[in-house]
């Protein structure tokens, strides 16, 4: 399994600027009051949601209507799809950036004998290798069937011997959803990988290597995310990861979250074990099963420690073991609600324990399930970092505790790495990224990878170099030059539906829950209910008209600086436990033939179109089935037919993931022809085809040319991640691609076969611009040859073909009549041999 030969190098002006986001986040953490009249609160605690608690909402998408969800299914899509890959010539996946913004970190490791290679473990995103201290990065697990890291070890004795350990076991919003695939080792310091077995457990805490004997490893797994599962707790192997046995097991909802080891004497060892259990409609953070077990014959034998920890039903806990004193251990604990119980300490082997002092608290902000980690100076029992949204340090062994270094850190503390030969160099990671200090934590350089988890992307019609994208826990960004490591930020908290006005330029961006604004000063409506990532849409023949889904739809005529009604309740009402509610809309399609036709799918599995813009709406999903709506698409030929995307699995039952109908729904066929059991999330027809479609799914990105009864890998290059969310610029053919832990990619379309690319051309102008009854086209034809000369509108829909076929050579000139179009951005195109020459048109 080989890496990708890629290095990321972050700009100059980067690693000497201060991102927005960064400050946002230091000046959330100190409770200021900042612009947009967002919350005061740190973009985490906004993720949790309301009653804090995590919004888990990829997975709610997957399991619906059921509690859990089959990996096995997701993994079976995963080998299908690499099985379809053919190595042909066809087009090629490039990465789009961007490179100056990270994404969340899980594990970061270090060798003690060098203090320039660095391993970055992401949540969703695979291992990252820098061999210069963070300058440049390389991917090197792309080859492995899981890209979601618990964590990574170097083999103490050897360098070059790595072990990675799949499945992310922090139990907030973001999950990836789907469990890991067990351990991997690699022998030539990442270059290939091994399975290593243990393809059960879920999701891994932390690995940990005997120093002495290398060949013994121990590893704390989890379990399931989302399900209870024996294959949880310690895990031992004395043979290098050959074969294992399980060493400490509490139950199917306790697991292994951390693992500590005595250095100096490796058959000391200590694991936090957790009780968990994650539903749809069940959230136990903690319980009695939880806390701190101690081993001292290498983990054949195991006592629960008390004396002074904490009892009855606890949540996470994380250890952390001086080096030097490695009877002083010191211990996080979170409450079972996730509130911040304390700092322990213990001086001799976990026998007595004490409290220190009340300020070590790192801002858990009760959630402290996300965090949960502690860490102690491998030179000095006195330094102790304890890490939550923000991080603190103590100087003193925990008698007293102050801020951690560096201003400009986003928050959310997962990973801090101390070198054991120089403690001047510090690695952090959170979820803003990875993070490096030579001067002992006072002063931070980003050294961002691409890894940021991207739920949306646009592109804008006007200028399609620029594109946007809204993400995980970092906002909303964009590129105004389509440079890799320019992207600014325009949003915060996490960043959802994203879209740019064709005609002029106004953009709009959101954060979860529906809370939006545009350049235009635009603001939502007011609702009852809405989902965690909530549509809203532009009417392609006129983009001052908007729609909104919250539980009901929501109509603007100027920009969404005004709102009203447009339907009832288009869900089954508000379903929900424990702060997690079903009963909102999920996608909007506006028909480009006639405006007066929208269709509306549902989280609970409802799909309702009216002909009358909403005067009227009929549900047209009773033979459709119980799935979360991904995306209703209208079609861009015939205002009868329209598409519906579903996540979930089929758990058993013959169903498909595309529905087609051609009756506004009175009848509905499956369209998903060969594919797999796997969610799809995006649908786009081909404006250049009406049987050719492209869809996103969480195996990647697949392609069709025969309206759906047979289904390819579209491109090759893309990363092994969920791809949630596509958009088609129809007159270059580029496609973006929002990758969910690799960040964006784009592609030129090829032109489905039978469409012709002829001769070139120059000096196209259209004019007048804008028109209001009819325009000339005109051009330079290049030679005697066959030529296409369209229309498109701004949804990509082809409007009409001017001429297609044979064209003197020289000075042409056409009039075109548009005399009956919508008012809107129309794209007139002529397509010359390997080339495309577009120019806009304004209709008034």
């Amino acid at each position: 399994m080989q890496p990708q030969t890629r290095l990321y190098l972050p700009s100059q002006k980067l690693l000497m600027q201060k991102s927005t986001l960064l400050i946002f986040s230091a000046l959330l953490i100190a409770g200021v009051s900042l612009f947009f009249s967002l919350k005061t609160q740190t973009p985490s605690e906004q993720e949790e949601g309301k009653n804090e608690i995590p919004n888990d909402y990829l997975f709610l998408q997957r399991a619906f209507p059921y509690q859990t969800l089959p990996s096995e299914a997701y993994y079976e899509a995963v080998q299908w799809a690499k099985s379809q890959v053919v190595q042909r010539d066809g087009p090629v996946w490039e990465f789009a950036g961007p490179s100056n913004v990270g994404g969340r970190i899980t594990d970061i490791a270090m060798h003690a004998s060098d203090q320039q290679t660095i391993y970055a473990a992401s949540a969703t995103g695979g291992v990252w290798k820098s061999p210069n201290a963070g300058v440049s990065w390389l991917p090197i697990t792309d080859g492995l069937p899981s890209l979601s890291i618990g964590d990574i070890a170097i083999d103490p004795s050897n360098k070059n011997v790595l072990y990675c350990g799949t499945g992310e076991p922090n139990g907030g919003g973001g999950s990836v959803t789907y469990d890991g695939r067990g351990l991997f080792k690699s022998v030539d310091a990442g270059q290939s990988w091994t399975a290593a077995g243990l393809e059960k457990t879920g999701s891994i805490g932390r690995i940990e290597v005997d120093p002495q004997h290398p060949n013994r490893i121990f590893v704390a797994a989890q379990g399931h995310l989302f399900g209870n599962n024996p294959e949880r707790g310690v895990y031992r192997s004395d043979d290098g990861g050959i074969s294992w046995q399980q060493k400490l097991f509490v139950s199917d909802s306790t697991g292994a979250i951390d693992f500590v080891m005595n250095p100096q004497h490796p058959d000391t060892v200590y694991a936090a074990m957790w009780q968990r259990v994650r539903r749809p409609s069940i959230r136990q953070y903690g319980g009695p099963e939880s806390g701190v077990f101690r081993s001292i014959n290498g983990g054949d034998t195991w006592t629960k420690l008390s004396g002074g920890l904490p009892t009855g039903s606890l949540g996470r806990i994380g250890l952390a073991i001086s080096a030097t004193n490695p009877n002083i251990l010191f211990a996080t604990v979170a409450a079972e609600d996730g509130s911040f119980n304390g700092v322990y300490k213990t001086a001799n082997d976990g026998a007595t324990w004490v409290k220190v002092s009340d300020n070590s608290n790192p801002n858990y902000s009760s959630f402290g399930w996300w965090f949960g980690q502690i860490r102690v100076s491998p030179v000095s029992p006195n330094d102790v970092y304890n890490l939550g949204v923000g991080w603190v340090k103590s100087s003193n062994g925990g008698n007293s505790w102050s801020p951690g270094g560096g201003s400009n850190l986003h928050p959310d503390f997962h990973a801090l790495f101390i070198h054991p030969t120089n403690t001047s160099l510090m690695v952090v990671g959170n979820d803003g990224g990875l993070y490096v200090s030579n001067d002992g934590g006072n002063l931070f350089t980003h050294r961002p990878f691409p890894i940021t988890q991207f739920y949306t992307t646009e592109i804008d019609e006007q200028h399609p170099a620029q594109l946007y994208g809204g993400v995980q826990d970092n906002g909303t960004w964009r590129t105004t030059t389509g440079q890799l490591d320019d992207w600014e930020q325009i949003w915060y908290g996490d960043g959802f539906v994203t879209l740019v006005n064709p005609v002029n330029g106004d953009y709009y961006a959101e954060y979860q829950y529906g809370s939006f604004t545009g350049s235009n000063g635009a603001a939502p409506p007011t609702f009852a209910r809405s989902n965690w990532n909530t549509p809203y849409v532009m009417d392609p023949a006129n983009p001052d008209i908007m729609y909104f889904g919250a539980e009901s739809l929501f109509k603007s005529t100027d920009g969404a600086l005004s709102w009203e009604p447009v339907s009832a309740d288009l869900s089954n009402g508000p379903i929900g436990v424990g702060g997690i509610v079903y009963g909102t809309i999920t996608s909007i399609s506006v028909s480009p033939l006639d405006g007066n036709i929208i269709y509306v799918g549902t989280d609970d599995g409802n799909v309702w179109v009216t002909s009358n813009g909403g005067q009227n709406w009929s549900k047209i999903s009773a033979t459709l089935p119980k799935r979360w709506v991904t995306r209703v698409v209208a079609d861009l030929y015939n205002a009868n037919t329209a598409y519906v995307c579903l996540s979930g699995f089929r758990h058993f039952e013959n169903i498909a993931h595309i529905y087609k109908t051609t009756d506004k729904g009175q009848s509905w066929t499956s369209m998903s022809g060969n594919l797999p059991d796997v969610p799809v999330n995006d649908l786009i027809p081909d404006p250049a085809n009406p049987s050719s479609f492209f869809i996103a799914t969480d195996a990647g990105i697949f392609s069709t040319y025969d309206g759906g009864q047979s289904w390819e890998v579209f491109g090759s290059g893309l990363p092994n991640v969920p791809i949630l969310d596509l958009r088609f610029h129809a007159p270059s053919r580029t496609m973006s691609a929002a990758t969910y832990g690799r960040s964006m990619y784009k592609i030129q379309a090829p032109m489905p076969t039978g469409v012709q690319e002829t001769a070139l051309v120059s000096g196209m102008n259209v004019a007048p611009n804008p028109v209001q009854s009819s325009f000339r086209l005109s051009f330079e034809n290049l030679g005697s040859a066959a030529l296409d000369a369209v229309v498109y509108d701004a949804s990509g829909r082809l409007v009409q073909t001017i001429f297609s076929g044979f064209r003197q050579q020289g000075r042409q000139s056409v009039t075109v009549e548009a005399g009956n179009w919508k008012k809107g951005v129309y794209v007139v195109q002529l397509r010359g041999k390997g080339r495309v020459f577009s120019r806009k048109l304004v209709k008034v």
